[in-house]
């Protein structure tokens, strides 16, 4: 991880990173804003710092990545954050999504089964927002947090086979779960909890994750 320094070089680049991701149909300000503000190059390897805001995956360790910007861009759109709203990410990895939701005035909940990620995310995430506090659980993402339940919104960063009912469970009515779902390729697809029973179901368009595992790390 390199130092906590962000330079006006880094700034300009994510300028340039937002206006790219408006081109390509992202049209919500407060993420423009978020994808703005958050430093991307402190979540990665010193060797990507000049290439951290590229729309580019990139290795973070234990076989994850950090998610194109426009894919971070994409998910957090659809997935409509409202501040103070409560929020379930499964999937920290490097913290980059995270810290894009805290930005945003989301009360965060995030679960990562890898523990070195977990580990250098409760480490950075802080460093970076404090207020609101991040809550950063070390799990299985398949069966969320269903201690903290219901959440107003929840965001799948890894390509899940199926949609586990234990997340949707744990959507609130009213709220809504964002997940690409599939194996190799992957649909992302919106539920939005109309009443106790019964979901609405729409799909966004095709996108390739690394797989939701369960095991824990």
């Amino acid at each position: 991880m390199l130092p906590l320094k962000d330079t006006l070089k880094h700034q300009g680049m994510r300028s340039h990173l937002v206006e790219e991701l408006r081109r390509k149909g992202i049209k919500d300000e407060r993420v423009l804003a978020a994808i703005g503000a958050v430093p991307r190059h402190l979540f990665l390897d010193s060797s990507f710092e000049y290439h951290a805001y590229q729309n580019k995956a990139f290795p973070i360790g234990e076989g994850q990545t950090i998610s194109h910007p426009y894919t971070v861009a994409f998910q957090t759109e659809l997935l409509q954050v409202q501040p103070q709203q409560k929020v379930l990410e499964i999937g920290t990895g490097s913290g980059y999504q995270s810290c894009v939701l805290l930005y945003l005035g989301a009360r965060l909940y995030t679960i990562e089964r890898q523990r070195k990620l977990f580990m250098q995310a409760k480490n950075l995430i802080p460093k970076l927002i404090s207020w609101p506090p991040a809550h950063i659980f070390f799990g299985d993402g398949y069966k969320g947090l269903p201690k903290e339940a219901p959440f107003d919104r929840i965001l799948v960063t890894a390509g899940a086979p199926y949609v586990p009912n234990d997340l949707l469970a744990q959507v609130a009515i009213g709220g809504r779960l964002v997940i690409p779902v599939g194996n190799n390729i992957q649909v992302m697809t919106l539920y939005e909890r109309v009443s106790e029973r019964e979901f609405h179901k729409t799909t966004h368009g095709n996108f390739q994750f690394v797989p939701m595992l369960q095991e824990k790390n």
